[in-house]
């Protein structure tokens, strides 16, 4: 996962013959699961029938009229998908050959590529330490070359300021105007805060949150006396990781953060995809899709409450 050439073409290619193919075929149209924010707009109300979404019944007409109602769309087949990318100090670590960034740079390529050879429209925002770059949405391979090659020309920081994810978010709803598929790539390592701006994202947007990580930071393991430098502030402390203490230490702390992780995703109401350093992306990318395939299937299985007539 190198790109060490730095070259935005060959990079495209690359993943079109190693990721995008392999990816287009087994997702076999399943692009509205993937992308569920395909833009809709309202058309009418019906009664409910068998086999209806009951995501869709109105309950306010419901109620009113005594009868399951659902809500009926048109389908706007145009899709403006956006890319909030996080690019601060702490993803670009990898304790392996990949780093989170490249990790990043791999997925929001991919995705464009898919997005943008069905006729939608793509942009990014780009965080530092604070919002320094907008792409507008466009369509087409040139713009997936452009924001290839302004996620490339980045240097690597080897410090900075606390990330805060709530700033960036906060700021990007107010360049996002139109309902949008949103993906929020970050490895989530910021100050507290953000749920709550991505909340407010999801109530007018398509939001799917991409998590980076690594697995040695969930767990160390026992590799002897270690230098480890926090890749935002530079600090740097001397640890022995031979100490099985100080290992437990550290697995309960990582563990508290995914336990603090999961709950700011849920309190935000939106789905979260995990990117591992040591996973495939295409692997990754349909897990994330089944599991929506499997929860639509079961919400629309699911029958009605009792009292508007549902089974026992």
């Amino acid at each position: 996962m190198s790109e060490s050439l730095q070259n935005p073409e060959t990079i495209l290619r690359r993943l079109e013959w190693t990721v995008i193919r392999r990816l287009d075929g087994l997702l076999h149209g399943d692009y509205r699961t993937l992308f569920r924010g395909f833009g809709l707009d309202l058309a009418d109300l019906r009664e409910y029938q068998y086999h209806d979404d009951v995501r869709h019944i109105d309950w306010n007409v419901t109620a009113r009229l005594q009868t399951p109602y659902v809500r009926e769309y048109n389908e706007d087949r145009e899709v403006t998908a956006w890319f909030l990318l996080d690019l601060s100090p702490s993803v670009d670590f990898g304790s392996h050959e990949v780093k989170k960034r490249s990790l990043a740079l791999e997925f929001v390529t991919v995705l464009a590529a898919l997005l943008t050879r069905h006729g939608n429209r793509v942009g990014a925002l780009l965080y530092g330490d604070s919002v320094d770059t907008v792409i507008p949405a466009r369509s087409g391979r040139k713009q997936v070359l452009h924001m290839l090659h302004r996620m490339l020309q980045r240097p690597e920081r080897t410090q900075s300021g606390a990330t805060d994810l709530q700033v960036f978010l906060k700021s990007a709803f107010q360049v996002m105007q139109r309902r949008s598929v949103v993906f929020v790539v970050s490895d989530f390592i910021s100050a507290p805060g953000w749920a709550q701006p991505l909340a407010h994202i999801a109530r007018r947007h398509e939001i799917i949150a991409v998590r980076l990580y690594d697995p040695l930071e969930m767990a160390l393991p026992d590799l002897g006396l270690l230098v480890v430098q926090d890749s935002e502030t530079g600090e740097q402390l001397f640890v022995d990781t031979h100490d099985k203490s100080f290992r437990k230490r550290f697995a309960a702390a990582a563990e508290r953060r995914e336990t603090e992780l999961r709950a700011a995703f849920s309190q935000a109401g939106v789905d979260v995809l995990e990117l591992a350093t040591d996973d495939e992306i295409v692997d990754a990318i349909m897990r994330f899709t089944d599991l929506r395939k499997r929860r639509s299937q079961l919400a629309a299985g699911g029958g009605l409450p009792r009292h508007l007539g549902g089974g026992a």
